[in-house]
């Protein structure tokens, strides 16, 4: 039980005038509805923002088109190893990370297979071989079409921030998993996502800093 020490003005209304006294109290019953009333707005527009709510916003995305500059920080280099290239996502499963610098190459997921393009080799894979590949890539594919079951097959999901700021963290639940990727940062604002961070086991960890284009 939660015990309240009289308020100052409700003790003045025991020895003022009639009038004076309902007045002071009809003021501060006002004051006390108002502050609940602006207690629960604060405690709904709160709980709004939940997962299911960041999924449902993110798949109203049906295809999208976007730069990226990937840094990698590795423990046996002094400076980070630096990438970029396109990103390009057409639901439900279609996923292509095409890099241009340093050297030209391409990612390509579609469904359940990978296809790997370096020059003029090509290298095609079943995910279903490779399943901490396929946990790791649905990370990223799951999230943009806001699939929260796909991902919670995976990962242990955790939400921090409102709509316009937002970071999803993602940790692996397999053990095999979680002896490559400690955890997954995913952060953006409302549906679109901005930066992708990987920090792995060993402490490597890479950072993916995303920028969206315009549709064609």
């Amino acid at each position: 039980m939660i015990f309240f020490a009289p308020s100052p003005v409700l003790a003045m209304t025991r020895t003022g005038t009639p009038g004076g006294r309902q007045r002071r109290l009809a003021l501060t019953l006002a004051a006390l509805a108002m502050g609940l009333t602006l207690a629960l707005l604060s405690t709904s527009a709160f709980a709004a923002w939940d997962i299911q709510q960041l999924m449902d916003s993110l798949a109203q995305n049906k295809s999208s088109r976007a730069t990226f500059v990937e840094k990698k920080y590795l423990a046996v280099l002094d400076k980070p190893v630096e990438s970029s290239g396109e990103l390009l996502y057409t639901a439900p499963d279609r996923l292509e990370k095409r890099t241009l610098k340093p050297k030209p190459e391409a990612m390509i997921v579609n469904g359940s297979e990978l296809t790997i393009e370096r020059g003029r080799q090509k290298r095609q894979l079943q995910l279903q071989a490779y399943p901490e590949l396929a946990a790791f890539i649905e990370s990223i594919r799951g999230t943009l079409a806001g699939d929260r079951k796909a991902l919670e097959r995976s990962y242990r999901l955790s939400l921090e921030g409102a709509a316009e700021r937002w970071t999803l963290q993602l940790q692996p639940l397999d053990e095999k998993m979680q002896a490559i990727v400690k955890h997954i940062n995913i952060s953006g604002s409302r549906e679109q996502v901005r930066s992708i961070e990987i920090t792995q086991a060993d402490g490597d960890r890479s950072v993916m800093n995303i920028e969206a284009l315009a549709a064609p």
